[in-house]
């Protein structure tokens, strides 16, 4: 019996290690324990062999002809802790987060790549930074969160853009703009249109190397944006709301009051009798307070009903009446800004899915009141992302997103009347928004409501006659109503499985990509009041359609050979834009009805289309060693239709190369350095984007046939079609080229406590598309060509690290600074220098110099400005320079007065956690450059009657021997502009600060819930720069204008994960 017993176990055991012996295939599945997603690209090694793998993009490997002795696999993902488990046939690895090196996986060019490995020049950005800002455009959502972006505060028109730059300033006349990539296509939409919370992440490609693969279109760096995919796992629920209330962050202008306004009205009217006319002090005084009234606008609007306008100054001091007092006291500006103008966002996402298919929905709607009455933004928002594995071999997708939105505006810019931003701005203090009696009290109308004042009784007002600020913004009437879809799929083939033979690590993958938008706007100018009054209104209509699709196929194939990683790409991509433009306008309305129907005169009438094609065809080879050592090269043509077709192709390249010092044998005793790589890329690219100006849409616009001699068919001869000539043909026109340099260095430290980089870039822009000058008696200024250089050059630094890091308490802290430095190196033989206003683009100097005189200060003895002149001699050089009052004299002795271009600027981010308190902080700040401000220029030479001064002109010359800065006091005077209003850029601003609590998560469990957080946030909370009122981010060349001023938003909100 105990024979048996022993026969039979010993067949049993020996039946087992048949068994054993005869496993010669294992699959398997990597997740992160981070996040439960797929870990790509894990290795997958037999302990002691060759036998290896990697995981594919679902995380799954096989592997075949195990050797039967084996027993563990080496499992290993950079920015993971390697792990070593047992052989089985089927096994589930689950990776932790390695803090000694860095893990960060970027999306980049036709893939992803990891940080410390990529050859190029790129930033991550996470949707945890976006989510802390209350922003309705993403773009305004940038600013602060990577190196060598520059930004502009962007209006503060609810739903408005912030204009961005890379690494400089690439061209003149072509576009500067990046290219938006959304999910892997170039994006044609509104940026608006994306809800920022579907945003799962942004890369910002910088260099050649990073973006050479879009070719024409990636000259002035990419940003890519990647939405939210679904999840492996239950499906989870997410609410989040907000509500918010804002106000202007920007300081207003600091202007005169009303006695002050009086008092320099006076003097500006004296001084023009004593200057101008020969009037003594004493005689120009009598005459300047008798002219008062009449210049002011009679007694109607003066608010001093204690005194008449004839003897409000006191002819023994030449000062305004010292009892004096106003009856009434009306800001314009306060009339037509709301100081708790509301917002609230909603979000609902649902994520989730099995091992073969996952998804994410959500859903999204923001309404948002602009700090300008009648004036806001509000947005439906859908997206759906599912994702599928149909088989081994076949993976398919599809992303669909839907907006629509309604934005209210004010539609008047610049110096127009209409534009409160002028007009209230810097109306005098006197004038009163609603009608007063001749007690200054308020008249009211038959049903006891104040009655807005229109400056067009018996007595007009000497500026804005038949306005008001408030009635304009009531009565006119601008919207768009835009409506985006959005249609991201894919469908690839392919396996990196060893079931797939000699086809292992090939993929043929298919994108598809649809941007459709159609907004159709409404401009009504009301039958009231303006100018369209006598007309009986004006109501506008237009319709601007845009569809684009892109359609590209990359074939890959990646291998792994021991040490040895290959990764190869082609591709061919083609590019479609259409766009469909349509208005029509109508006089003399019916009132109520914005239609164009009941309009008895038709006032305008047009349309016109406008297509573009690009053809492309492309190619990437990666390589590394062991993890060490990494190469990169690529290379794309472009075909573009801008450009006549014997010039119509481009090609463009890149090559880079990555040394990960910190894997050297040497470094290996080093411990405390967690990551160490040296980095240095080159390439071409290209610009295609040549704009041109275009007043309906009150700025520049693509460019769509620069090359062509175009002939607009809009000059009816009679009843006959007629034209003329408007551009000249230049068939050589070809693609405006970039190259590119960049070297840099990485480090992570003290188990990545403390993480540096820095890097060197060198941009240098060739065959810029110019217009080439003409003899003007040809009849054409200038015809497109590409002509000229620029070199753009500058250093970006980033340090960051965890200052304190306990088991309850954290503290990271974070600097970002850049610099830029700019330089025209060639522009055209005949014309070596472009001057636009008070901006030069000269060979050898910053693009965007400021040209303008020089002032010398004031006349003691006249008050009159002073300025730096000079004469020539017959060569054009300089001689005899003297100080003149004589402002023609000084028009024609400009100087270089130096550019907005920054030294350095950047950003300083700090974050503090304890237990479930979490503390954010963003500052950002711009040290050195100008600012020629001529909205306070405005303010302290007044050009009409009428128009207030800035507290500065107190400073004013009034009487012989005074020392100051500020001239005389002149209304309408003759003056040049000079280096007097150039204010230095300098800031620092406070962008965010956010305080949220996470709920234990003990207290939800009877609740059924996974997280909720609680919190509250300021966004720009506040600016300090040189000047209050002055936005020193308005725009990169260094102008303010009449301008919606940036909101300031204090929000609370809530986040719920079921």
């Amino acid at each position: 019996m105990k024979r048996k017993l022993m026969l039979l176990l010993t067949c049993l055991f020996v039946g087992i290690g048949l068994v054993t012996a005869q496993i010669t295939k294992v699959t398997g599945t990597v997740i992160s324990e981070e996040d439960g997603l797929p870990v790509v690209g894990a290795s997958i090694l037999v302990k002691g062999t060759t036998v290896g793998t990697v995981t594919d993009m679902d995380g799954k490997f096989t592997l075949s002809n195990v050797p039967s002795s084996a027993k563990t696999l080496v499992v290993s993902f950079i920015g993971m802790a390697s792990q070593e488990v047992s052989i089985k046939q089927n096994v589930s690895i689950i990776l932790k987060s390695d803090t000694k090196v860095l893990g960060e996986v970027m999306v980049v060019a036709y893939g992803t790549a990891k940080k410390e490995s990529f050859t190029g020049s790129a930033s991550v950005i996470n949707n945890k930074k976006l989510e802390l800002r209350p922003i309705s455009n993403v773009t305004k959502g940038l600013e602060g969160q990577t190196t060598g972006l520059l930004t502009t505060s962007g209006s503060g028109q609810p739903g408005e853009a912030a204009k961005i730059v890379i690494r400089g300033y690439g061209s003149i006349n072509a576009s500067q703009d990046p290219l938006y990539v959304v999910d892997g296509i170039p994006f044609s939409g509104d940026m608006s249109s994306i809800n920022p919370a579907d945003i799962e992440s942004m890369t910002v490609l910088k260099d050649a190397s990073a973006g050479a693969l879009y070719g024409a279109r990636g000259a002035n760096g990419v940003i890519m944006i990647t939405t939210k995919q679904g999840k492996e796992g239950k499906t989870k629920v997410s609410w989040r709301s907000t509500a918010g209330w804002s106000s202007r962050s920007l300081k207003a202008y600091d202007m005169v009051d009303q006695k002050e306004f009086v008092q320099l009205t006076y003097e500006g009217l004296r001084n023009g009798y004593i200057f101008d006319n020969g009037y003594n002090w004493e005689a120009a005084g009598r005459q300047a307070s008798a002219d008062l009234g009449g210049v002011l606008g009679g007694e109607q609007y003066n608010p001093f009903k204690n005194y008449t306008w004839g003897t409000i100054i006191d002819p023994a001091t030449g000062r305004v009446q010292g009892d004096a007092t106003s009856a009434w006291n009306e800001s314009w500006m306060d009339a037509i800004q709301r100081d708790n103008a509301f917002r609230h966002e909603h979000q609902l996402s649902v994520n989730g899915g099995t091992e073969k298919t996952k998804y994410m929905f959500s859903l999204g709607y923001l309404n948002e009141d602009g700090i300008l009455i009648n004036t806001g933004f509000q947005r439906y928002n859908a997206r759906a992302n599912i994702n599928t594995e149909v088989n081994k071999w076949m993976k398919t997708g599809l992303n669909v997103s839907l907006s629509n939105s309604t934005q209210n505006f004010s539609d008047y810019e610049g110096s127009s009347n209409s534009n409160v931003w002028y007009s209230a701005q810097f109306m005098a203090p006197i004038y009163p928004v609603y009608i007063k009696g001749e007690d200054g009290k308020d008249v009211l109308d038959a049903d006891g409501n104040r009655q807005l004042d229109y400056g067009d009784g018996s007595v007009q007002r000497p500026q804005y006659s038949d306005f008001n600020p408030v009635g304009g913004l009531v009565d006119d009437k601008a919207d768009i109503k835009t409506d985006v879809a959005g249609l991201r799929t894919f469908l690839a083939f392919g396996s990196d499985s060893e079931d797939a033979g000699w086809a292992k690590g090939i993929k043929l993958t298919l994108n598809f990509g649809l941007d459709y938008r159609n907004k159709s706007q409404k401009s009504y100018m009301n039958m009231h009041h303006g100018n369209q009054a006598a007309a009986g209104g004006l109501l506008m209509k237009y319709n601007r359609r845009t569809q684009s699709y892109t359609f590209n196929q990359l074939l890959t194939w990646g291998r792994s050979f021991n040490f040895h990683n290959i990764d190869l790409l082609v591709g061919h991509e083609f590019y479609a834009y259409k766009y469909e433009f349509l208005s029509a306008g109508k006089t003399n309305l019916v009132d109520g009805i914005l239609e164009l129907r009941p309009g008895t005169n038709l006032y305008n009438a047009d349309s016109y289309s406008e297509d573009y094609r690009v053809e492309s065809f492309f190619g990437r080879f990666n390589y590394n060693f062991n993890e060490k050592y990494y190469f990169s090269a690529s290379i794309r043509t472009d075909g573009s239709s801008r450009f006549q077709k014997d010039n119509r192709w481009g090609t463009f390249w890149s090559v880079g190369a990555n040394w990960r010092i910190s894997q050297e044998k040497f470094m290996q005793n080093l411990t405390w350095i967690s990551n160490l790589s040296a980095k240095i890329s080159y390439g071409e690219q290209g610009n295609d984007n040549l704009l041109r100006y275009d007043s309906l849409e009150g700025g520049y616009v693509p460019d769509y046939y620069p090359w062509q001699g175009l002939y607009p068919l809009e000059y009816p001869n009679a009843n006959q079609v007629g034209g003329l000539i408007g551009a000249l043909e230049n068939k050589k026109l070809s693609w405006e080229k970039s190259g590119n340099l960049n070297v840099g260095i990485e480090a992570s430290m003290f188990d990545g406590r403390l993480n540096v980089s820095a890097e060197y870039y060198n941009r240098k822009t060739t065959d810029m598309l110019l217009g080439y000058p003409k003899a003007t008696s040809s009849g054409f200024s200038e015809y497109n060509a590409n002509i000229g250089s620029m070199r753009n050059t500058g250093f970006e630094f980033s340090l960051g690290g965890s200052l304190i890091k306990t088991t309850d308490f954290i503290w990271n802290l974070t600097w970002m600074g850049s610099t830029v430095t700019n330089k025209v190196l060639k522009l055209t033989g005949e014309s070596p220098e472009i001057i636009k206003g008070v901006f030069s683009i000269k060979e050898g100097m910053p693009i965007n110099t400021y040209y303008m005189a020089k002032s010398a200060g004031v006349d003691p003895a006249t008050g009159a400005q002073l300025y730096w002149v000079y004469d020539k001699d017959d060569n054009g050089n300089i001689t005899n320079e003297y100080i003149s009052s004589d402002y023609q004299k000084a028009a024609n002795s400009k100087y270089y007065s130096g550019s907005r271009i920054p030294d350095l600027y950047g950003s300083i981010n700090t974050d503090f956690s304890y237990k479930n308190f979490d503390l954010s902080i963003l500052g950002t700040y711009s040290i050195g450059g100008k600012v020629y401000d001529s909205l306070y220029a405005g303010s302290m030479e007044v050009m009409y009657a009428g128009n207030t001064w800035n507290k500065h002109a107190l400073r004013r010359w009034q009487q012989p021997g005074d020392i100051t800065d500020v001239p005389r006091i002149q209304i309408g005077g003759s003056y040049t502009a000079s280096d007097r209003f150039l204010v230095d850029a300098s800031y620092f601003a406070i962008k965010n600060i956010t305080l949220g609590y996470t709920i234990p998560k003990q207290w939800l469990k009877k609740a059924g819930l996974e997280s909720v957080r609680i919190f509250g946030s300021v966004d720009n909370l506040a600016l300090f720069s040189h000047l209050d009122g002055m936005d020193p981010q308005y725009n990169f060349k260094g102008e303010t204008d009449y301008s919606y001023a940036p909101n300031k938003t204090y929000s609370v909100g809530f986040e719920i994960n079921f």
